[in-house]
């Protein structure tokens, strides 16, 4: 079953996506924010037109594993994006995926934000491998 993997941002969102056998994930695009239902929207026809199987909302918990604004914007989001179709939605701890995803392309030599390489793509697949991993061992 292939996985569309959502990080939020207030800016850009990035969308990652599975192998169909749910073992490795890649970048897929950057969408700009509009507002939540234009997002949702958008969101929807990408899982609609990649056939996939689960939407996963990445959710930022502050260090108290207490609710942010950020993460009740995720919330919302999932709510929106359940509300208008059938495909599971869940949501998914996305703790440091930027950070991480920052460091990967460090470690890679791309050196600086190059607009043409947006970072969102990238944590959004730090996202997914991380359920992807968590998934494998926990089957």
């Amino acid at each position: 079953m292939k996985i569309l993997a959502i990080d939020p941002g207030q800016q850009r969102i990035g969308v990652a996506i599975s192998d169909a056998s749910g073992k490795v994930a890649f970048p897929l695009t950057v969408i700009p924010h509009q507002s939540k239902r234009a997002d949702a929207e958008r969101i929807l026809a990408l899982a609609q037109e990649h056939q996939v199987g689960l939407i996963l909302i990445g959710q930022a918990l502050g260090l108290d594993q207490q609710p942010t604004l950020q993460s009740r914007r995720s919330f919302n989001l999932a709510q929106t994006l359940q509300a208008l179709t059938t495909i599971p939605v869940r949501l998914w701890d996305e703790f440091e995926t930027t950070q991480i995803a920052l460091q990967a392309r460090q470690e890679m030599g791309i050196k600086g934000k190059k607009k043409t390489n947006p970072i969102d793509a990238l944590a959004a697949v730090v996202l997914l491998q991380s359920y992807l991993d968590n998934s494998s061992t926990s089957e």
